[in-house]
């Protein structure tokens, strides 16, 4: 990611133009995020990568945090269902419903923060301004909800009905801005999906233009694909990194995988698969050989 360039105001009071002048303040998510990113990151740790391999979702091949959020949206959805339903007759018994659906949403509240603030600390602008406040908005209504359950054990259930619906409106609408991210921002998507790879084999570099070890760009119709030769084996994959599209022919190899120069996302150059995250979904792979003198590449088949 790519610090924003600063915006100095242009002088009006006839001072020395070159009297040095105060760089612009860094916007806050970016300031946050770098903060974030440290804390993640932690210097290379092997247990940090670890930690950043659970929250972001390698180890299940989607991101996590998608998959978390269902929890405090349907448990707090149930809310608003068993508290309208003890207003009409059901009594104890929907109110129980309930405070227990509050506690739910609350406890599946914490994964989801936890896996979407590794997911965001990757995330560039204008997503990540956007991102913030997804998180402002859900933070603020968790804790609406954690006040509405006390309320309620304190025998102020119509008071506590009330802090929960505020909860779930916020809740709503930051749902809504995290929609947005996926759809419009497309953070998250596997960004290699629907690259038109040939079909069949095509020419796309002279092999005396590959050099050993040394990650390749080549385009077939407009679509980036990284070659290697490595051992004297040849590799083929989608160029662009499935996380958030880094140019994986500027980044290095680590024995036979390559790893991205943006966010350190791992490949396995054999079959594509991620060996370290935070990306999630791994890399479409393709046949490659050389003929009379050219490279040729198509799309892998699965067998």
């Amino acid at each position: 990611m790519n610090d924003p360039a600063s915006f100095v105001a242009p002088r009006s009071d006839g001072e020395n133009s070159q009297k040095e002048q105060k760089p612009a303040a860094k916007p806050i998510d970016e300031t946050l995020q770098k903060l974030l990113d440290k804390a993640l990151y932690a210097g290379g740790s092997p247990v940090a990568l670890r930690l950043r391999n659970f929250l972001n979702g390698t180890w299940l091949g989607e991101p996590l945090h998608v998959v978390l959020t269902d929890i405090p949206i349907g448990a707090w959805t149930a809310t608003m269902i068993f508290d309208a339903a003890s207003l009409v007759g059901f009594g104890r018994k929907a109110a129980w419903a309930a405070d227990t659906s509050i506690a739910i949403g609350l406890a599946g509240a914490i994964g989801s923060a936890a896996t979407g603030l590794a997911d965001w600390s990757d995330v560039d602008p204008p997503a990540r301004r956007t991102g913030l406040i997804h998180a402002a908005l859900n933070i603020t209504a968790t804790t609406l909800f954690a006040t509405s359950l006390m309320l309620r054990r304190k025998k102020s259930r119509t008071t506590g009905r009330l802090t929960a619906a505020a909860g779930y409106a916020l809740m709503s609408y930051a749902a809504h801005l995290g929609g947005k991210m996926v759809y419009q921002d497309r953070v998250g998507v596997d960004r290699t999906d629907g690259q038109p790879l040939p079909e069949n084999f095509v020419p796309v570099l002279a092999d005396s233009d590959l050099a050993d070890n040394q990650p390749t760009r080549t385009v077939h119709e407009n679509v980036p694909i990284l070659l290697v030769r490595r051992g004297g084996r040849l590799y083929a994959m989608a160029e662009t990194c499935s996380h958030f599209s880094g140019p994986l022919s500027e980044g290095k190899l680590e024995g036979d995988s390559i790893v991205c120069p943006w966010h350190n996302s791992r490949f396995a150059l054999e079959d594509g698969r991620v060996l370290n995250g935070p990306a999630v979904h791994p890399q479409p792979c393709l046949d490659a050989r050389v003929r009379d003198g050219q490279i040729e590449v198509r799309r892998r088949t699965l067998k």
